[in-house]
């Protein structure tokens, strides 16, 4: 009995240092390569840790009031006709606007005669990450520099803006959210969360 009990502890250390050996490392390429070095919160640096659609800030959002991480949003409803942000964990940052102008049907907007124009000519981007700061969880939020953001209706061309940058993200950046925003840092169009 105690040889078999022996056996069964040997065999049961060779099956899972079987299953560990089956987990690869991020450097093999295997499926699943990596998964205990991204629990630890380490990760390569090249790879994706956002890759999102953006979406114009719609009421009830606009203004401080209901702040996303300490972000208020536009003081107006915005919408975009198309947009990406793609952040890498070596902080690597692109995001491509097109057409992000005052919502034309909100009647807060169209009463101001600002419906479908944009009227900001720089925009930022501001990168926000949960992380743990002497032992405590955080928000830390990393901003670009300032970018052109043409102005005008996005019938003609107003809305569109391109920010590349890399930025100096906390580690862990865990749950990144990516806003489009006004020099002073209000919101008008965000990827991720």
């Amino acid at each position: 009995m105690r040889s078999a009990g022996k056996l069964a502890v040997v065999g049961a250390l060779v099956a899972l240092a079987a299953a560990v050996a089956a987990c690869g490392t991020e450097a093999d390429g295997a499926p699943g390569a990596g998964v205990l070095a991204r629990e630890a919160g380490s990760a390569s640096p090249g790879r994706k840790i956002l890759s999102s659609a953006l979406r114009g800030v719609p009421r009830p959002y606009t203004g401080a009031a209901n702040a996303i991480r300490g972000v208020p949003g536009g003081g107006l409803p915005w919408v975009l006709s198309g947009g990406k942000a793609t952040l890498t964990a070596d902080g690597a940052l692109e995001v491509e606007v097109e057409g992000l102008v005052f919502d034309p049907a909100d009647e807060a907007v169209i009463a101001r005669g600002l419906g479908g124009t944009n009227t900001v000519a720089q925009a930022k981007a501001i990168v926000s990450c949960l992380t743990v700061q002497d032992g405590a969880a955080a928000t830390v939020n990393v901003s670009s520099g300032l970018v052109p953001f043409t102005t005008g209706a996005a019938s003609a061309g107003g809305g569109n803006a391109t920010i590349q940058e890399r930025l100096a993200l906390p580690s862990p950046c865990l749950a990144p959210i990516v806003f489009v925003t006004s020099p002073g840092g209000a919101w008008f169009a965000v990827a991720g969360g």
